[in-house]
């Protein structure tokens, strides 16, 4: 299974449309976005999504009701303060990830296979045991300067980071 991963869109039309035609034209079945979507205006754009779209809020999306309910009328699904799900057999946490060093003693234990955060903007990829650790970087750009993306191939347990 093809799962895309995207964080901090920030309100930023143009690579959100980017993001959701690139999940399109790779047949992701699943989009994690790890937070930090910010304006219910923005629901428009994911809209065009194909893939079933899961989210959970970032430390900058204001108006929650507005943004649940808005996503909801899509058919995606909002989760506070993490979403635990099973995937393809594969045991997923997203969250936005505010605090790096809890996200790392989570990933120890062993408990999930994919642990998917945001917040930073940075863009990584690490293994620790049997977990891996995805933070997509940020899809807006605006502190990087670079908008990029994430594909997780649950049937390798790998990801690979793309920019847009």
């Amino acid at each position: 299974m093809l799962i895309g991963l995207i964080s901090d869109t920030h309100d930023n039309l143009i690579m959100i449309e980017k993001s959701v035609a690139f999940f399109n034209e790779k047949k992701v079945e699943v989009v994690l976005h790890a937070g930090d979507v910010i304006s219910p205006f923005t629901v428009r754009k994911f809209k065009e999504c194909r893939a079933k779209l899961i989210l959970v809020y970032g430390n900058n999306d204001g108006d929650r009701s507005n943004l649940q309910r808005m996503f909801s009328e899509i058919g995606a699904q909002f989760y506070w303060p993490a979403a635990i799900l099973e995937l393809d057999g594969k045991k997923t946490l997203v969250l936005h990830g505010e605090d790096s060093r809890l996200i790392e003693e989570i990933a120890s234990k062993n408990m999930f296979d994919l642990i998917v955060s945001g917040h930073t903007h940075e863009k990584h990829v690490r293994r620790i045991g049997g977990t891996l650790w995805v933070n997509p970087g940020e899809a807006c750009g605006y502190l990087t300067g670079t908008s990029t993306v994430g594909i997780y191939d649950s049937s390798k347990h790998d990801v690979e980071i793309f920019e847009l």
